[in-house]
């Protein structure tokens, strides 16, 4: 696999689908039996993945079996919580207190780990001693929306492999630059997106909206640019992804890489379930038999032009599912199956932000 290549799977049964995606990018031949290999999650928070907070167990656990399927036996999960929370609470209520027990495989809270000190420009990073000393990183964020970073994926969920002093001190600092630079001192060897089931507005979940996909890459900073268009934004609003580029810790080239789908098939196989905030957005549609890949990036359109003041302003029906196939629709149509009708962005699933750009320029 080379780094430009991003790979993207669909489906519903999530410790299959990540053990699929590794074999597909032979991850285990890039790796030595005798290698430490950690991996991060996303439990910032003592909340079940289905809120949308927290990194799903099942795909850690298809990691967990993929390795060991590959002779890597030398495995732990790390992590320490945001500021205020527990992270041995969170290990618990999330359910990875019992994949340690059922895969042999040690938990780390990162509150109670030593740090070293690493110099990226003319930052100092304190970061914790055990992720930084591991031979590779498996970095699984959640991939959601974030109240004042606007997105937290790759980059950031690096920010649990600090202490609390430095969390703190990031904060201090506008997060932007020291989350850059964290993905320069931090680089992980892999970053597996979990893209089940983020939250739509904040990072520590209550609005989630399933996309049922995993996304996975070597390179945090075009993750994290990718992970923008999906979620309503261009790169060049995350501001820490452009620093991140500028210094050196990735590409936010999203031109220029390679996005490999696996699981194709799979993508109109999941319904759309909405949340109360996914109701109120939906206000504008019309759906029928809408699938989750399709309708999640719907919801995160929407949202994100409530926050530009544009969704007061839509007046046109929106209509999304595979049950307007080969109709023509009286309406502004969502992805492919629409078609027909004499409006359309394209796309199976398309981009939230692609979506934000057709509907904003109707508004014209």
């Amino acid at each position: 696999m080379i780094k430009q290549e991003l790979h993207v799977i669909y489906g519903t049964n999530y410790r299959q689908m990540v053990k699929d995606l590794l074999a597909q990018m032979q991850l285990a031949a890039g790796l030595d039996s005798q290698m430490q290999v950690a991996i991060k999650p996303n439990l910032v928070v003592a909340k079940e993945a289905s809120q949308g907070a927290t990194t799903t167990p099942a795909v850690i656990e298809g990691i967990i079996e993929y390795l060991q399927a590959n002779g890597i036996h030398n495995i732990s999960i790390m992590e320490g919580s945001w500021v205020g929370d527990d992270t041995k609470r969170a290990f618990r209520v999330c359910g990875y207190t019992d994949i340690a027990q059922k895969y042999g495989v040690p938990l780390y809270d990162l509150k109670d780990d030593d740090f070293l000190v690493k110099r990226v420009g003319e930052l100092e990073l304190k970061v914790c001693k055990k992720p930084l000393t591991s031979d590779f990183l498996i970095n699984v964020p959640v991939l959601k929306a974030h109240c004042q970073t606007q997105l937290t994926c790759a980059l950031k969920n690096l920010k649990g492999c600090i202490p609390d002093s430095e969390k703190r001190r990031f904060h201090q600092m506008g997060l932007m630059k020291p989350i850059a630079y964290l993905g320069k001192a931090l680089p992980p060897g892999i970053t597996i997106v979990d893209a089940i089931a983020g939250d739509l507005t904040f990072e520590e979940g209550g609005n989630p909206v399933r996309m049922d996909r995993i996304i996975a890459g070597r390179d945090p900073v075009l993750l994290d640019a990718y992970a923008a268009w999906l979620l309503g934004y261009s790169p060049s609003d995350i501001e820490y992804i452009g620093i991140a580029e500028r210094i050196g810790a990735g590409s936010a080239d999203l031109a220029g890489a390679q996005i490999i789908e696996h699981n194709t098939e799979h993508k109109q196989a999941s319904r759309f379930q909405p949340g109360n905030r996914a109701k109120q957005l939906a206000r504008h549609v019309i759906a029928k038999e809408a699938c989750s890949a399709c309708y999640g990036s719907l919801i995160h359109a929407l949202q994100r032009m409530e926050d530009n003041g544009t969704l007061r302003l839509l007046k046109q029906p929106v209509c999304i599912g595979q049950g307007y196939q080969g109709q023509a629709a009286a309406g502004l149509g969502i992805g492919q199956c629409l078609r027909q009708c004499g409006s359309y962005v394209p796309g199976c699933p398309p981009t939230a932000k692609s979506i934000v750009d057709f509907l904003e320029k109707q508004l014209r």
